[in-house]
């Protein structure tokens, strides 16, 4: 096996290659073909498990996770058309701020086992180790079929089983997984189609980036630009065959992209709900708005960002909210790409390896330059998009250095010092926390100083101490992330930011936001209200559901947030008239008198200084003017709670 992880030469018979009996179908499956090592299978699915042990281990401590996007999946089981629309009520008021194909995945899976904690997140789950297996099968392809390039896809399969932050996003709703699921099998099918030339597989990737636009809008497009630089250099064929492949996915992309969205503009405004992070209740101002143009320069209700990922900035990524999320390896994945494609030199244009290194490293640039200068809403979670491609350069990069290292004097150096680097920030971002582990920096610079000296001193007459050296650095390399990505296992993430890490590094430890209490598989429990300051209390929601009637709301709030912990904990359609921000223009005057006078609405709640700013004030003040104020006392509440219950018509 020593030959085998150093690239050496192999006798194929005594490995088991040549003359080995024919392996049927779950032989192939679960040990690979007869060609391939022994060990290499068996240790994929090692990482696999590693990873869904990671993503799934006490997944019911989250509890709703993030409740915005739970109230939207469970009210899409209770409504195919808040299914369709990705409406946060069950009555289709308004939508949530994203397109809603995640919320599909999460809610097919409700539908068919019941809504709770482990129907909605463990669809995320898989879909993580979906993409494990993923960049494993991409790593493995570009290296080859000798045992290193084994090695190099397991490097790059670990990496990103074990990247913080994905563990973190992975054990979430949010939709950034199916994002990256997506995203990671575009890159699959974009290196087939750079392999063969077929058009069929470009257009494959299309469709998937085109999905991906479906689950988080313009971010999926941060790849296209790698994607089709890739294919147009790497790719076989005359240079306007390739073009006209490529117009034929742009294409391809443009009706996958578009379909929902020009659907639902097309739908007649008064017979589905508003567009919530909309300013005029269209899915294309969301598309370059809040989740486009506003997410980059601030603007359209994006303000404020840098109080969750930081100040904007080339160092954002390494601040020490960003660092022990994300920056562990990227350092490594710059100076692996950078002289990965300077060994790759003058080979032949159609190279696999350097058009992998083309696509992820253009991957991880594009990323790296919007995440650090983006100017709107940023939040940490968002980096997990950066984790394939840091993989990928590690275990590709990975292998290049070594095989540079064992056989070039002029790169021999690039080895050990992407070791030394490496472990060095490790030091650095773990230094930052000192009563996170405190042991653990100086095991990582111990572990590093082992690799770095091994490798030089290898170079010089002992060969084999290399492979020793280098697994002591690797373990160096990995020991922070992993430190990090087995603390969102032992608390509830905090659904609306999750990170992973000790408090104070971007990471929340035990203040992450606790799980509801009182659940059951139906997902019904009290629950805190949203930013604006109420309390909902289980009192007043009794109070509301025992007066609700046939009315098709429970009752009108402002925020999303107050609205999402009202739907789960009732079951009951609520209406958020300002959306996530609580400033869109969802509800009117009009609006509202035409479901009062249909009986669709009897109850709106008015929290102290938070009325729905959305709309103009004249829509709180129709409420108080022809609305009756609920006695407190009703609902066993107070004058000074701070909330003021309205009984309409």
């Amino acid at each position: 096996m020593t030959a085998q992880l150093l690239g050496r030469p192999v006798d194929h018979a005594v490995a088991g290659h040549r003359g080995a009996p024919r392996r049927g179908p779950l032989g192939r499956l679960f040990l690979g073909p007869p060609q391939d090592p022994r060990w290499a299978r068996p240790a994929m699915w090692g990482v696999l498990a590693l990873a869904a042990f990671l993503y799934t281990w006490a997944l019911g401590q989250n509890g709703y996770a993030n409740t915005y996007y739970a109230a939207a999946i469970y009210s899409g089981t209770q409504s195919w058309k808040a299914f369709f629309f990705g409406a946060l009520d069950s009555g289709s008021f308004i939508t949530v701020d994203k397109p809603p194909l995640a919320l599909w995945v999460m809610g097919l899976s409700a539908r068919v086992f019941g809504f709770g904690t482990w129907s909605m997140l463990l669809p995320q789950a898989v879909a993580g180790v979906a993409a494990v297996g993923l960049v494993h099968s991409a790593v493995r392809r570009a290296l080859g079929t000798r045992p290193i390039a084994h090695v190099g896809a397991l490097v790059a399969a670990t990496v990103l089983a074990l990247t913080p932050i994905t563990v973190a996003i992975n054990r979430d709703n949010n939709p950034d997984t199916i994002l990256v699921l997506l995203l990671v099998a575009a890159a699959w099918f974009c290196l087939e189609a750079v392999r063969t030339g077929r058009m069929r597989a470009l257009l494959v990737t299309a469709l998937l980036v085109g999905l991906a636009f479906n689950t988080k809008m313009l971010q999926a497009y941060l790849v296209v630009p790698a994607f089709a630089a890739v294919y147009l250099i790497a790719a076989p064929g005359r240079p306007l065959r390739r073009l006209g492949h490529l117009l034929a996915a742009g294409a391809t992309l443009v009706a996958a992209s578009a379909w929902w969205m020009v659907i639902v503009d097309l739908w007649p405004s008064d017979s589905r709900p508003y567009i919530g992070g909309s300013e005029d209740n269209t899915v294309w101002d969301l598309v370059i708005g809040y989740n486009g143009l506003g997410r980059v320069f601030g603007a359209s209700g994006n303000g404020g960002g840098a109080s969750f990922g930081g100040e904007a900035g080339a160092t954002r990524l390494f601040n020490d909210t960003m660092a022990g999320q994300i920056s562990w390896l990227i350092p490594f994945a710059a100076l692996a790409l950078v002289v990965g494609i300077a060994l790759i030199g003058r080979r032949p244009r159609t190279e696999p390896v350097r058009a992998s290194l083309l696509l992820w490293g253009g991957w991880l640039a594009i990323h790296f330059m919007v995440f650090s200068f983006s100017e709107g809403t940023f939040h940490p979670y968002y980096s997990t998009a950066m984790a394939p491609a840091i993989a990928a350069l590690t275990g590709i990069g990975g292998v290049l250095l070594w095989r540079a290292y064992r056989g070039s004097s002029v790169w021999r150096p690039a080895l050990p010092l992407g070791v030394a680097v490496t472990g060095g920030w490790s030091f650095v971002v773990l230094s930052r926390t000192g009563d996170f582990v405190p042991w653990l920096p100086w095991v990582v610079a111990g572990a590093t100083a082992v690799g770095v000296v091994g490798l030089l001193v290898a170079a010089f007459g002992v060969r084999r101490l290399a492979a020793v050296a280098l697994v002591a650095g690797l373990s160096g390399s990995l020991a922070g992330p992993t430190a990090y990505a087995l603390t969102p296992l032992s608390s509830a993430v905090q659904g609306t930011n999750p990170t992973a890490g000790p408090a104070g590094s971007g990471g929340f430890g035990g203040a992450r936001q606790a799980p509801p209490t009182g659940q059951s598989e139906s997902g019904r429990t009290a629950r805190p209200g949203g930013p604006d300051g109420g309390q909902v209390s289980t009192q007043l929601i009794e109070y509301l559901e025992a007066n609700q009637g046939d009315a098709t709301w429970l009752v009108a709030v402002n925020s999303a947030q107050s609205a999402s912990s009202i739907i789960l904990s009732s079951g009951k359609a609520v209406i958020s008239m300002g959306g996530f921000t609580g400033s869109d223009p969802a509800m009117t005057v009009a609006k509202l008198k035409e479901y009062v006078s249909s009986g669709q609405l009897k109850y709106l709640l008015i929290t102290s200084g938070n009325g729905p700013r959305g709309t103009d004030s004249s829509v709180t003040e129709w409420v108080k003017a022809n609305g009756t104020l609920v006695d407190a006392s009703a609902y066993g509440g107070t004058d000074s709670s701070g909330q003021a219950l309205y009984r309409l018509g």
